[in-house]
């Protein structure tokens, strides 16, 4: 007897995700802006300063912030 193919895990629904995904970047961004714009505007072109600033945010949202918002809210995002 062959073993039925497993299944994939249950997704969670996207306008949750992505609305969980904005709660983690709004906050974020918002922080860090208010702590480094001051420093980096007057030094650096804009372009040069949204690199700096998603160059940190990308990986804190990854690694920190999603993993938290999910332990938070994974049950209701799976609903």
């Amino acid at each position: 007897m062959t073993n039925p193919p497993p299944s994939a895990p249950p997704r969670p629904n996207r306008h949750k995700m992505v609305f969980l995904t904005w709660l983690g970047i709004w906050p974020t961004i918002t922080l860090v802006l208010w702590l480094l714009l001051p420093v980096l505007l007057p030094r650096f072109p804009l372009p040069l300063v949204t690199l700096m600033i998603t160059a940190m945010v990308v990986p804190l949202m990854g690694y920190v912030i999603m993993p938290t918002l999910l332990r938070w809210f994974g049950p209701w995002a799976m609903r």
